[in-house]
């Protein structure tokens, strides 16, 4: 059972419980799962400040092993005895997609505040299932989009409120690398794509009402290991995705064009360059451009923007715990992760299709 401190639970005005008195102590954690992302959550969690890591589970004795050596915590092959032996508030939940479900069901009905790794859940049923479970429970539910985190991503989206572009036109992401061993149950478009849709949909906020896509199975996996893929927004803004495990180095980029230039976000460098079109008149990298007319591009100055280097995940953690801590809501809803998940099947269902997929309207990312 979750750890129950002296006077009443209360509930935020969104409905999420919380304790008054948990700002007075560290938040319990534990991490189920510890294949690379989980071993890098039982990684950050040990060094988050306000974050006690006091149990993992795994039902690899070697990867629980390589966890808790050299750390006080306890290690369970079984994760149904590490929530029934522990008193916790938050967990991380980084076993494999099918499992999400299972594992996270158990979670929330024990109470505990859940964050689980994209996507939410292998379907959408499943995924609105733990959503509306979290929610009747007033269990905080966050999904893992750790790549709204990166430093570089979050000052791209100051810009854009800023107006540093003006009218957006399109946004591209390049997902590619090589074929990763870790992955068996799910295709590329279903584990990497919902990255950059879910980033597209934060910066843009607004959401994917339209999808092409072609895909290709050019390796020995039973799903497609490269997406080209096209999205038409709500907004107008047009949006494109390149993802493969087909490419023998690993890149990780997404650009965003509109009147004043163009942005160009590295995610592994965490770094954000703007390319600026000296036709568009300005006087700073974030003008006010509203009364402006657009004559022409041509190539202007480039800018590397000044970017805290601070690893997504610890970013992530920080802000889950933070939530937690303050009885405010995840900053990746449910419903941010099923938007995802549906523009995804989406390009899943045009591909095999050869035909445009429409999709209804919803929320955008705040």
């Amino acid at each position: 059972m979750p750890l129950r401190l002296a006077g009443a639970p209360t509930k935020s005005a969104d409905g999420l419980r919380y304790d008054a008195r948990m700002t007075e102590r560290a938040l319990r954690a534990a991490v189920i799962g510890l294949g690379a992302m989980g071993s890098n959550h039982v990684r950050v969690y040990g060094e988050l400040h306000g974050v006690e890591l006091v149990a993992v589970a795994d039902i690899d004795d070697e990867r629980v092993g390589g966890a808790t050596r050299g750390r006080t915590l306890r290690g369970y092959a079984d994760y149904r005895r590490l929530l029934d032996e522990e008193q916790l508030d938050i967990m991380s939940i980084a076993v494999p997609t099918l499992a999400h479900l299972e594992v996270a069901t158990d979670v929330i009905e024990r109470g505990v505040a859940a964050l689980v790794e994209k996507p939410l859940a292998a379907t959408i049923d499943e995924g609105r299932r733990l959503r509306d479970m979290a929610a009747a429970a007033g269990v905080p539910l966050m999904a893992g989009h750790v790549e709204r985190f990166n430093p570089a991503v979050i000052e791209l989206k100051a810009q854009l409120r800023a107006g540093a572009l003006g009218r957006v036109y399109q946004v591209h992401a390049r997902r590619v690398g090589p074929f990763p061993q870790r992955v068996r149950d799910v295709g590329v478009v279903l584990d990497l794509a919902p990255h950059d849709i879910d980033v597209m949909r934060f910066l843009l906020e607004s959401d994917v009402v339209r999808v092409q896509a072609e895909t290709e199975q050019r390796i020995n996996t039973d799903h497609a290991d490269m997406l080209s893929g096209l999205l038409r927004f709500a907004n107008g803004v047009v949006g494109v995705l390149d993802v493969n495990w087909l490419t023998p180095t690993k890149i990780r980029e997404l650009s965003i064009l509109g009147e004043g230039g163009m942005f160009v976000v590295d995610y592994l460098s965490r770094e954000l360059t703007f390319f600026e079109n000296d036709q568009h008149p300005r006087t700073s990298v974030a003008p006010d451009w509203a009364a402006r007319h657009l004559k022409g591009v041509s190539e202007g100055p480039r800018h590397v923007l000044k970017v805290e280097k601070r690893e997504p995940l610890r970013v992530e953690l920080e802000a889950f715990a933070r939530a937690v801590r303050e009885g405010t809501p995840p900053p990746v809803s449910p419903d941010d992760a099923l938007a995802a998940m549906a523009a995804a099947e989406a390009l899943v269902e045009a591909a095999e299709s050869g035909s445009a997929v429409m999709l209804p309207a919803a929320a955008p990312a705040k």
